[in-house]
């Protein structure tokens, strides 16, 4: 884990100390900036609200689950920080957004061709199925949405946001939860 960690200085650099013009996205989780290290490469930069549902828990579960988890079809977690009470996820940059911004909107949406589409759709099935069949961890999303998916610039998708995610073991058909989440 101490591989994955990135110092504040260094996130602040690559944000341009959090600007508004760095800013890609919000939600109720918090913030999420585009940056650039050091070496050139592009970032997304995850910066959870104080005053977020997230906690320290749930910030671990995705550090943790995201580390061990590599598809295609999965966003890649670079590094973490949790510096200054500040609790923050750096993932791979993917450009073309969420598959909610070409599905919710008039004009997006019939730029999707219906190969793209099913592109997409493969592509989500087949990251599905390595978290419940192919992974090491036998894992469920548990929050599985069209803003939880990510298109990068060959429009595949890789899906994003473990924090409400699961594990299970490798022979569990059927389980129970205390607590509904997600979606």
């Amino acid at each position: 884990m101490d591989s994955l960690q990135i110092d504040m200085a260094t996130i602040k650099v690559a944000t341009d100390d959090f600007s508004e013009k760095s800013r890609i996205g919000k939600g109720g989780f918090g913030e999420v900036y585009k940056g650039v290290l050091p070496n050139g490469q592009e970032i997304a930069v995850k910066r959870l609200s104080r005053t977020s549902s997230q906690g320290v828990e749930e910030f671990k579960n995705e550090v943790l689950l995201i580390a061990k988890l590599q598809h295609g079809n999965l966003v890649r977690l670079l590094g973490f920080c949790l510096e200054d009470d500040e609790k923050i996820l750096i993932y791979e940059y993917v450009p073309n957004k969420s598959l909610n911004h070409f599905l919710f909107d008039p004009l997006k949406q019939r730029k999707l061709t219906w190969p793209e589409r099913f592109k997409i759709i493969k592509g989500i099935a087949r990251g599905i199925l390595y978290l419940h069949e192919d992974s090491r961890l036998k894992v469920i999303h548990r929050d599985l949405k069209p803003s939880n998916v990510l298109l990068d610039s060959n429009m595949s998708p890789k899906i994003s946001d473990f924090s409400m995610a699961r594990l299970i073991t490798l022979d569990q058909v059927e389980g129970s939860t205390n607590r509904i989440v997600g979606t």
